[in-house]
This record gives structure tokens, C-alpha cells and sequence, in this order.
């Protein structure tokens, strides 16, 4: 039995964008090594940070004693290994301690298409055939969250440097125009930089201090203020500015960022963040909890090393993401004494995704007149892998079918039966 997937966005080479998790309480029941495995990667997975979850060995009688003396939790996760009649039964009694507000995905090991119509039509939230997967388990638990019909939520991708000066920010650009232009993708760039920003120049904009002004309302922020705060640079492209000014000292708390990004992504399909080289409680957040991450390095000592030590950090902190990606820029300085690619992907554990070559008369004139690299140099070696890099973090953009509404209690299971 297939699972049906829910309405989310995805690109030909990328994987789908799971949500995460609200502040929600989570009781897990496991009866196998293998389920509970998959729950403990469940556990530290970056979408879960704000979920509370308690797993436990047993089965649905065993949650079904957990409860007869306490109230339920938002959502409870069963395993079972029982057969048709036996997983009626077992849920009839557990019907009889769950709350009404309780959400129930079960787990189950019979393939059985009957079954899953029946609990389906009962009321029963999810279920899913063992053995599951970690991302299987995280999107099973956000999607009991979201409206059915909703839009989809957005990708975010983090673009960072491994120091200063080495181009991130002119690479997040061209990826965000090739996205709204070449694969007509709503993107909207977000420029981090509170103090130094690019993104203004960069699009030949003069924006308003958007990301200054959301910061500031964090508390209040929603999609309409999203939108008054952005400014078009085309159809399909939006940037939420940095103010670029050092008047002010303008910081940035770790909970502040939160909401701005939930509701930037509700805005959008695709999200930009150019994240500034600074290595802070909310940039670390920010990478940590990106649906993709670009590093861009230059060929140098002090880059290698920070590019090591930052991909082995989120390598490390996103188990069940894939690996950030390394741009390796500014290749073939003359008169530059540079670590050769071969020895820099050795040291890094990686070959880097696109290797751009450096070409002063191309950025530089990009630079200079607020224009993007294949429209400067559309020929040349950089817009070349510009492009290859666009094309395998965008792809051709897909749409998968939208999930039925079903989040209902597993209390609406057996009515007769339900706790008062």
C-alpha cells in the first residue's frame, strides 16, 4: 500500500520539503528495534526542536494502560504487529482512555488495503506500513498540522561564506534570478547582513529597510506584513532588504528569527537567505534548519579550514538532511598562490558542487551595474557553472498531489466507546 504524499513542492534533484513540527507533546509505543531506531533519529531531527517526545517500548495496550489514569498527549504513535481483528479490538479499548483532541498514527505490519480504509474512515489520523522512515515519521506528524489545502511552505536555502569576501552573497543572487527567471520559481531574497547587505545593489534596487522592519514587529509578523515589507525587483522576484546602514547597532536574538521565516516561506516557494560570515546563536540556527545549504569557499588556507569545520558542524547537526553543498569561487587568481581543487575536496571529505573561476571584467561589470553574471558574461566559465549549480538545486519544478484532510482523533474511533 502506498502512502498518499502530501501537496509539497519538490524539484527534480532535491528532496521534498518536510515542515516542521509545532509545539506539540508526543507519546511513542514501539514494539521493534527497527521502529524505535528510526524514532530515536525522529528525536534529534532538526524539524522536532519545538515538539516534546516520550518513547516508550509496547504496543497499543500499553499506551492504552499509559493513559487510563492520565490525559493523552497531542498526538500518540502506536506500533503494532497485530492482524486485522486483533488492531480493531486493541484500538476499541484504547478508544475508550484517548481524549478527543488526540491525533493517532499507527504503525502497523500488515500491508492490508481494507484495514486501511477502515481506520481511515473511523477517524484514525495516519497509517503507515513498517518499516518507516525517520522523514516518513516527521512528515506524517506536521501534516496532521496543516490545513488541508494549505499552500505549500517554502524551500529555504542558506547561502554562507566561509569568510568574507569569498562571494556568497553574488551566488545566492544569480541562484535567485536564475529561479524566478529561467524556472519562473516565486523566490524572495532575504539579505542578512543587517549592517553590509548586498542584495540592494546587487538587483539594482533601492529597497526599504525590509529585514530591519520585520525584525523589529517579530512579535506581530505575518504573510501581509511580508508583503508590504518586500520589494519587486520583477514579477517573480522579491528581495526582504537589509537596511546597509552603520548608524545604528541593530542585533538579531535566536527566537526573533523564527517567526519571520515561517512566514516568509508561507509566502513563497522558494526562500533565498544570505546568511553574513558571523557564527551566532541565530546563524547557526538559520543553517541548522535550512532545506539546503551552500558554502562558498575560495581556494585558501583560513577557507578550507573554516569550510571543513562548518560542514562537519551541520553535517553533524542535520542527520537526516544531505550534506551541504561546496561552491569553490575565485578559482585561478593569477600570481596567487592557491590549494589545488583535488587537495581542498580531500581535505574537505567532498568534491565541491561547481568550481567558478575567476573572472575580474565579468563581476566586476556585474557589480558595477547591479546585473547578474549571464547577463554580463552569458558565455563565460562562471555563468556556465552558475547554471549547472541553478539547475541542480532547482531543477524543474514538480507539483505532487494534495493529501486528503484527516486529521481527525482517534477518539471519533468507536463513539460508542469514547472517554467523556
Amino acid at each position: 500500500m502506498n502512502q498518499t504524499e502530501p501537496k509539497i513542492k519538490v524539484t527534480a534533484n532535491a528532496a521534498p520539503v518536510v515542515a516542521s513540527v509545532p509545539r506539540i507533546n508526543i507519546s511513542v509505543f514501539c514494539t521493534t528495534q527497527a521502529t524505535i531506531s528510526a524514532m530515536e533519529q525522529v528525536v534529534v531531527d532538526r524539524r522536532m526542536t519545538r515538539a516534546h517526545v516520550d518513547v516508550r517500548n509496547g504496543g497499543i495496550m500499553s499506551a492504552a494502560q499509559a493513559f487510563s489514569e492520565a490525559t493523552t498527549p497531542d498526538v500518540l504513535i502506536l506500533e503494532t504487529e497485530g492482524h486485522r481483528d486483533q488492531v480493531l479490538s486493541e484500538l476499541g479499548q484504547l478508544a475508550q482512555v484517548c481524549d478527543q483532541s488526540t491525533k493517532v498514527v499507527l504503525i502497523g505490519h500488515v500491508n492490508d488495503v481494507i484495514l486501511y480504509r477502515e481506520l481511515i474512515r473511523q477517524g484514525l489520523s495516519e497509517y503507515l506500513v513498517a518499516p518507516v522512515h525517520q522523514l516518513q515519521i516527521i512528515d506524517a506528524i506536521s501534516s496532521l498540522f496543516n490545513e488541508p489545502g494549505a499552500d505549500p511552505i517554502g524551500r529555504i536555502m542558506a547561502f554562507i561564506g566561509a569568510k568574507g569576501g569569498v562571494g556568497s552573497s553574488t551566488i545566492a543572487h544569480n541562484i535567485a534570478s536564475l529561479a524566478s527567471g529561467e524556472y519562473q520559481v516565486d523566490t524572495i531574497v532575504t539579505d542578512l547582513d543587517l549592517a553590509f547587505g548586498t542584495a540592494g545593489l546587487n538587483f539594482n534596487q533601492d529597497p526599504a529597510q525590509g529585514i530591519a522592519e520585520a525584525i523589529a514587529s517579530s512579535d506581530r509578523i505575518d504573510q501581509t506584513m511580508v508583503e508590504r515589507l518586500l520589494t519587486k525587483c520583477n514579477d517573480r522576484l522579491n528581495l526582504l532588504s537589509a537596511p546597509a546602514q552603520v548608524e545604528k547597532s541593530l542585533g538579531i536574538e535566536i527566537d526573533t528569527l523564527e517567526p519571520i521565516i515561517d512566514a516568509i516561506r508561507s509566502s513563497a516557494p522558494l526562500i533565498i537567505l544570505d546568511v553574513p560570515n558571523l557564527w551566532t546563536a541565530w546563524s547557526k540556527q538559520l543553517l541548522t534548519n535550512a532545506d539546503d545549504v551552500i558554502i562558498t569557499s575560495t581556494p585558501d588556507l583560513a577557507s578550507l579550514r573554516n569550510t571543513k569545520n562548518i560542514f562537519d558542524f551541520l553535517t553533524s547537526a542535520r542527520p537526516n538532511d544531505k550534506a551541504p553543498l561546496i561552491i569553490l569561487n575565485q578559482v585561478g587568481v593569477q600570481k596567487r598562490p592557491e590549494i589545488p581543487v583535488a587537495e581542498f575536496a580531500k581535505a574537505i571529505g567532498v568534491e565541491p558542487t561547481a568550481v567558478i573561476p575567476f573572472d575580474a571584467h565579468v563581476f566586476g561589470t556585474a557589480a558595477s551595474n547591479g546585473q547578474m553574471i549571464d547577463e554580463v558574461g552569458p558565455k563565460s566559465k562562471a555563468s556556465e557553472q552558475i547554471s549547472m549549480l541553478g539547475q541542480l538545486l532547482i531543477g524543474k519544478k514538480t507539483e505532487v498531489p494534495a493529501k486528503g484532510g484527516r486529521g481527525s482523533a482517534l477518539a471519533k474511533l468507536f463513539p460508542m466507546l469514547r472517554k467523556k
